[in-house]
């Protein structure tokens, strides 16, 4: 009997939409069996920390020091800072699921985070991507090809009938905000704010942030276990989502398939499956009038929300399911193993190099940080003396 391929992820227990998507991979794929499958996490964790997935907790996992004793066929690093783990872990072939340009989750002024997020596409990684900008970035600024399986929906969890917490009324509009409110580029706390100043009869917040109330906000839905979000978006017509930065985000197509609609910015990735117009409103980036302007016309004209309503939903009925998609991301595994690799030791090599780069990097800058402070502290009690001796 053909042993099978055993495959180790990185990946992190906290919840969020990525790790959702790796997660739903990664079940499928080991329910199937044509796989050894292995969650790599940066500690020991426990069943608690991995409850809001259902059914996560029956794929073997363990800490990253335990890894770094077995030999695998493949390795998955995902998010960024994963990548320079592979660097102790011994593997055939190293791949990347990379489902976002990490480098915009940061402001310009943390330059090192930008640099290290970006030099992941420096390392040789044979890359498997989500969206179809990200699959064009890595290509026009790296020169590097891209296995491309965008993802899929839990069409059993995600539908139009079902429980629901709160029906919905002709003539009235519930708001729903999804999203980690310290994330800046989520921008959960502006989204509240022009909601605020809407015709919308009731704003409701869904995150993953640890709170049970927000200024202005009618009802909160705090870490809710994945497989029970679907009777918050029954529940609600609009998601209004200002995510500056996105892979391929889920929200907009799970408020799709319950029967709501959406409006965003033109984030990248939206264009994956929305339509202005037909199922969901888009205004550009920070263009904020007119976000409010479309949930106004949204509360205000209910033949327009029933219309994008419709269309939502039959974009819903056309998009393909965890299967299909899980079928998908272990196809572009084998292909991504067949194509031509980076020597695992030149990998390796780079990472080292990279590593020690950017941990000087950081050593310099909080050594500047901690001098200008040290330098305003002496000015300022230089000129507290001063004014002191003047009086």
């Amino acid at each position: 009997m053909k042993q099978k391929l055993k495959i180790g992820i990185l990946a992190s227990p906290s919840l969020s939409g990525g790790n959702n998507v790796i997660f739903e991979h990664l079940s499928h794929i080991h329910k199937r069996g044509n796989f050894e499958v292995i969650l790599i996490f940066s500690h020991h964790v426990k069943n608690e920390e991995i409850a809001w997935f259902e059914g996560i907790q029956k794929i073997p996992r363990m800490a990253l020091k335990e890894a770094e004793q077995i030999h695998f066929d493949i390795i998955i690093a995902t998010y960024w800072r994963t990548c320079y783990d592979l660097a102790n872990l011994n593997a055939n072939t190293y791949l990347y699921f990379n489902q976002s340009v990490e480098s915009k989750f940061y402001p310009d002024s943390d330059f090192n985070n930008q640099n290290a997020a970006e030099a992941t596409y420096l390392l040789g990684l044979n890359i498997i991507t989500e969206a179809s900008w990200i699959q064009k970035y890595i290509k026009d600024k790296y020169d590097t090809d891209s296995e491309l399986v965008l993802n899929g929906i839990k069409k059993e969890n995600y539908s139009p009938e079902g429980t629901l917490y709160s029906s919905r009324e002709r003539g009235k509009l519930r708001v729903l905000i999804e999203g980690n409110i310290q994330s800046s580029f989520k921008n959960v706390p502006k989204t509240v704010e022009i909601c605020k100043k809407s015709d919308a009869d009731e704003i409701w917040l869904l995150t993953n942030s640890p709170i049970q109330s927000y200024d202005g906000v009618d009802r909160v839905f705090s870490n809710i276990p994945t497989h029970e979000t679907q009777k918050i978006y029954r529940s609600c017509d609009v998601l209004v989502k200002l995510s500056t930065v996105e892979g391929m985000f889920g929200p907009p197509l799970e408020m799709f398939h319950c029967g709501g609609t959406a409006i965003t910015y033109n984030v990248s990735g939206h264009d994956e499956y929305m339509k202005h117009e037909f199922n969901s409103l888009i205004a550009n980036m920070n263009d904020d009038a007119t976000i409010l302007e479309y949930i106004n016309i949204l509360k205000n004209n209910p033949e327009k929300l029933e219309f994008l309503k419709k269309n939502a939903l039959q974009t819903a009925k056309e998009w393909y399911n965890w299967e299909e998609a899980s079928l998908a991301f272990e196809k572009a595994i084998l292909d991504s193993i067949k194509k031509k690799q980076t020597s695992k030791f030149l990998i390796q090599n780079k990472i080292y190099l990279f590593n020690r780069w950017f941990t000087e990097t950081n050593k310099i800058d909080k050594e500047l940080k901690q001098t200008h402070r040290q330098l305003g502290l002496k000015i300022h009690r230089k000129l507290a003396s001063i004014w002191k001796k003047r009086k």
